[in-house]
């Protein structure tokens, strides 16, 4: 598959009164045409700050550093001025927020929010422009679009006003959408129905989708590939199946044992232990040593490097080092 997106080496640390917070470190991952990946992790871990950084969305009065390559169809588009990028964002690479009342104007008719995007990067006269929005309000499953155009935000349910969102994210036909937990705040029949439309929309138009979440019943549902994502770090990635039946690293193991399935009868959940390290300080090595059952002292001194199980499937762990039969652990029992 050909690749529309690449993101190599990217770091993003943030200026605070309490000092500098590296809350991206080293990240590493592509996108294919057409598909969708699906970057999971505790909340804290980067996965935001990741999706902004690739539309340049980050707050600049406190971005301390924001180095690495985003190559977009094969250009560094993190090299782009602000100008550039307004010509990118919604054009050609959109983004669908948490929660949709933060993401449409509530003084504005959903029509006229609509129409600013559509206007904003094509080059349609109004009565085009209307068509276009009410063809898409349609297509993601609003009823009676053209009586709804001069409705405001606050007139339509949650599920509804995130399907506007997606509309919006449509509107102006990109080859990425970007959706950062796009269905936190709604009830499972409501998420269910928003995932059938993502998959939809993607059989019709052919678009990429990053979907941002720690949701693994969702990702179960529409991922293609996954990228597992702690501390800032990206510490595993592969395909669906690799992921979920064959996974490698341990907090990769430790998030799949903390979620509640259906075949599991009476067996209790198994948490994972401890908090997320501190990202003013982060700790040198791998960043879930203190955590991790089977940590090694290399683990808490070296930063693991890449081990690639298949073509599609990488880790970074120690465990899966060949120089790790040689290692112990930190309780001194050899591996």
């Amino acid at each position: 598959m050909n690749k529309i997106l690449e993101v190599e080496d990217l770091h993003v640390s943030f200026s605070t009164y309490g000092g500098t917070v590296q809350a991206v470190r080293g990240v590493n991952f592509y996108l294919n045409k057409g598909e969708t990946l699906a970057i999971v992790g505790e909340s804290g871990c980067g996965k935001s700050v990741t999706s902004q950084a690739i539309l340049k969305l980050l707050p600049n009065n406190n971005v301390k550093q924001l180095s690495g390559s985003i190559h977009f169809k094969g250009t560094d588009i993190l090299k782009y001025s602000e100008k550039q990028m307004r010509k990118i964002r919604g054009a050609e690479i959109s983004m669908i927020f948490q929660d949709p009342m933060t993401g449409l104007n509530p003084t504005l008719s959903i029509g006229n929010q609509l129409l600013e995007a559509v206007q904003e990067h094509q080059n349609l006269s109004r009565e085009a422009a209307k068509k276009t929005v009410i063809d898409m309000l349609h297509m993601v499953g609003i009823p009676s679009p053209h009586e709804r155009l001069k409705q405001y935000p606050y007139q339509f349910s949650g599920g509804m006003r995130q399907r506007i969102m997606i509309a919006m994210a449509l509107i102006c036909n990109p080859e990425i959408i970007i959706a950062d937990e796009p269905t936190t705040a709604l009830d499972v029949t409501i998420q269910a129905q928003i995932f059938e439309l993502f998959k939809k929309i993607q059989r019709e138009t052919g678009v990429s989708i990053i979907l941002i979440t720690h949701d693994l019943g969702v990702v179960a549902q529409v991922a293609d590939r996954i990228a597992v994502m702690y501390a800032g770090k990206i510490v595993e990635t592969g395909t669906r199946e690799e992921i979920f039946y064959h996974p490698e690293h341990p907090y990769t193991k430790g998030l799949l044992n903390s979620v509640p399935r259906l075949d599991m009868e009476e067996e209790e959940l198994i948490p994972i232990p401890g908090t997320p390290p501190d990202l003013f300080a982060p700790p040198p090595g791998c960043p879930f040593t203190a955590r991790c059952p089977m940590a090694m002292e290399v683990c808490s001194r070296v930063e693991p490097f890449r081990t690639k199980k298949s073509a599609s499937h990488q880790v970074y762990c120690w465990l899966q080092d060949e120089r790790a039969k040689f290692a112990f652990s930190t309780t001194g029992v050899r591996l």
